[in-house]
């Protein structure tokens, strides 16, 4: 099952109704770009990333889950994947991929229990 990947984490700090438009994102390793568009829906929430010239001004898509915090000061959300994870996540189109179950299921697989990156660090 991957529905849990697209709920945020009860600790991030994910207050309903927060733009978050704007905000650097944070890998463990460092910046991954800023956010663009984001969704807080329950059960179907996400952060679109634009990645800026880090990988060549693509846009990756993140799950919820993968956000550990939230820093409304500094205008910041931390995920805790690397960025080689990120950047090797199945490529984002936006779109062909908003709205694609396939591709929700791709990902969720990629960033869920099950994926080659999956679970939480320890």
């Amino acid at each position: 099952m991957t529905e849990h990947v697209w709920s945020y984490q009860p600790t991030a700090g994910h207050l309903a109704g927060t733009d978050l438009t704007g905000y650097k994102v944070e890998a463990t390793d460092g910046s991954i770009g800023k956010v663009d568009k984001h969704s807080d829906e329950v059960g179907d929430a996400y952060l679109v990333v634009d990645t800026g010239v880090w990988i060549f001004g693509k846009e990756v898509l993140l799950p919820a889950s993968t956000v550990v915090r939230i820093d409304p000061e500094d205008r910041k959300v931390l995920v805790d994947r690397t960025r080689e994870q990120v950047k090797a996540a199945p490529e984002f189109h936006r779109d062909k991929h908003l709205g694609d179950a396939g591709y929700r299921e791709e990902l969720g697989t990629y960033y869920g229990t099950g994926g080659p990156f999956g679970g939480r660090p320890a």
